[in-house]
């Protein structure tokens, strides 16, 4: 395919890390003290762990050719889920294995209506994402749980970590979104499972043709997506130590930005963990650097629908070169 504009080859395979690092040395020109310092670069993978968990499972999704408006949503509910019912003195365990047993449900109910009930990902999810925000709301009354509902060991989770020198350490949510990363780079390259999704994106038609069980794979999918939710839902209640019905909205634009601008990286313009992690530190970096130079948070949302939009047009100029 042949289109009227195209990027150099250079630009179109390393554009977006060259990108990457012309933000990085910008913010370390303007805060040379502070900017690129171990504390605080330790600091921006704790701020993106979050949205690490949930864009790594998003990658999954969209490598099958699906894509989760509802994730944000999902995240929220299972969140609070786990608030209300440690509010009633469930055990701490217990509470999060339900938490995440919602998160696998909601996925899987995800799954159904796109591969089984052949509704579009865009309108299934869309769906599901008033369903678990108003669930959500209905679990909570609308109000945000905090104070002693919360066990203390939750909040200590994520200001804790693993000592790396004196005054610093690894944090655990940072851990925890490196162990999603290790787990889903397993999945996608070296199981069968991975590969046989990798060609249900790349061709359903011809996938169903050589007997890959197509429908089977997206729910699945849809389903470890669920649980990436779920998890980054107690991830965000432990960094708060607060449950809110709406506090994980903002997650699903940012993952899918994220995930958008790693299909860049690809040749193929295909979603990829690497360039997944690229587009979180990107967006990490942006809201680090943007509050260091005392920068109001609207201009940051500014800022991603940018990258959006620019990403979208990277992909597309490569797949018109093909």
């Amino acid at each position: 395919m042949t289109g009227s504009l195209q990027l150099p080859p250079l630009l179109r395979r390393y554009g977006t890390f060259l990108g990457f690092l012309l933000i990085v040395s910008f913010f370390w020109s303007q805060r040379p003290d502070t900017f690129m310092t171990t504390r605080n670069w330790l600091n921006i993978t704790q701020q993106v762990s979050i949205l690490c968990v949930i864009s790594f499972t998003m990658t999954l999704v969209m490598v099958g050719g699906d894509f989760d408006l509802s994730v944000g949503s999902m995240a929220s509910l299972s969140g609070m889920i786990a608030a209300v019912l440690w509010q009633q003195d469930v055990s701490l365990v217990s509470a999060l294995g339900i938490a995440l047993l919602v998160g696998a449900f909601g996925g899987v109910f995800n799954g159904v209506l796109v591969a089984y009930a052949g509704l579009s990902a865009f309108v299934a999810t869309l769906g599901t994402l008033t369903i678990f925000s108003g669930l959500a709301l209905l679990v909570s009354d609308g109000k945000t749980i905090f104070g002693r509902a919360i066990p203390e060991i939750v909040g200590d989770f994520s200001r804790g970590g693993i000592p790396l020198a004196e005054g610093i350490q690894l944090p655990n949510l940072t851990l925890i979104a490196i162990s999603v990363l290790i787990l889903m780079g397993i999945v996608l390259q070296h199981t069968v499972f991975g590969r046989n999704l990798h060609a249900v994106g790349g061709n359903r038609e011809a996938s169903l043709l050589a007997g890959v069980p197509v429908a089977r794979l997206r729910l699945i999918a849809f389903a470890i997506n669920g649980v990436g939710a779920a998890i980054a839902g107690l991830m965000l209640v432990s960094r708060l130590s607060s449950a809110n019905p709406t506090q994980g909205d903002g997650l699903m634009l940012n993952a899918i930005a994220s995930v958008f601008v790693g299909m860049t990286m690809s040749e193929e313009g295909e979603p990829n963990l690497f360039g997944t992690l690229t587009g979180v530190l990107i967006l990490g970096v942006l809201s680090n650097g943007l509050t260091q130079l005392r920068i109001d948070t609207y201009v940051q949302q500014i800022l991603t629908g940018l990258i959006i939009i620019v990403a979208v047009l990277f992909s597309r100029l490569s797949l018109r070169r093909r």
